[in-house]
């Protein structure tokens, strides 16, 4: 039995949704597996010289702890062909997790529920904001407290999705540090405001209130200030015509929402980081319905 995983890529927070909002993007990392005598990794594209090759990979973890669920145990031999950058905002590590689980059910021939998968997931990224979209695809808000609340919503079909990637590595643990410990009444309110707003513009498709929507006061000020450039992409990008421009997840990785000029709104907000020395790409992508899927491979 061989067969392929793909996994989405996800953008979250979106602004204000901090750990709360995530959208799954067109840009994959694939999963080819087939069971072994012993557990074997294979890497190629990103990360090939810095992840782990051995039973300490996310995607061997996340697959040893459902086999545990599951039951059973089956040594794998895995080939991750990693298209999405890592440490940069776009949810890598939640496509091993979710590759990992779901690696384990089509061996084993059992479905987990959604529940069962977050209770897993979460042993390795208890943040819903990557780990649903990528699992289920689309456009997620999620909530946890103990348990997970979450609904699926439609985006605007018009809207793509501009992704500047800089060569800035960024860990989230980094990116937590930064934050504060509490926020004033001020700051809370502002941003539950333009959730609100946010959520309402995407569903009258009134993109005109995009840029207030995305405004946040809880994780981009701080996030902001450590990566080099930060204030004048988002400058560039809505002088070019984005709607929305955010920092995606942790970051490094910046959003940017838009139904025309695509190529150059990514362009003006690359050039703010190579003159600065920080070599940057973008991606125009478009958003993902499906989510994971498993496939057989011939």
């Amino acid at each position: 039995m061989s067969f392929k995983v793909s996994v989405p890529a996800s953008t979250s927070n979106i602004g204000p949704g901090f750990d709360a909002l995530g959208l799954a993007l067109t840009l994959y990392n694939d999963f080819f597996v087939e069971p072994s005598n012993s557990y074997c990794v294979d890497i190629e594209g990103e990360g090939v010289s810095n992840l782990p090759k051995d039973e300490s990979n996310l995607f061997l973890r996340a697959y040893k702890s459902t086999s545990e669920y599951l039951g059973f145990s089956q040594p794998i031999s895995v080939k991750l062909v990693n298209r999405i950058p890592l440490g940069r905002g776009l949810g890598s590590s939640a496509t091993a997790i979710v590759g990992g689980i779901l690696a384990a059910e089509k061996i084993a021939g059992k479905k987990l529920s959604l529940p069962e998968v977050i209770d897993v997931a979460f042993k390795f990224e208890p943040h819903p904001d990557n780990v649903l979209p990528a699992y289920t695809g689309g456009f997620v808000v999620a909530a946890t407290n103990g348990d997970l609340s979450y609904v699926r919503l439609d985006f605007p079909e018009e809207l793509k999705v501009i992704v500047v990637v800089p060569e800035l590595f960024l860990s989230t643990e980094d990116s937590r540090a930064v934050l504060p410990p509490g926020y004033s009444r001020d700051d809370v309110i502002f941003n539950i405001q333009r959730v609100g707003l946010l959520m309402g513009a995407l569903q009258k498709k009134d993109f005109s209130l995009l840029k207030e929507a995305v405004k946040d006061r809880i994780h981009q000020p701080y996030r902001g200030d450590i990566i080099p450039g930060f204030w004048d992409v988002l400058s560039q990008g809505y002088k070019e015509g984005a709607y929305a421009v955010y920092l995606s997840g942790a970051g490094s990785c910046i959003g940017a929402l838009a139904d025309n000029n695509f190529d150059n709104i990514g362009k003006a907000m690359c050039d703010v980081f190579e003159s600065l020395g920080i070599e940057a790409k973008y991606l125009v992508l478009d958003v993902d319905k499906e989510g994971a899927r498993v496939e057989e491979v011939k």
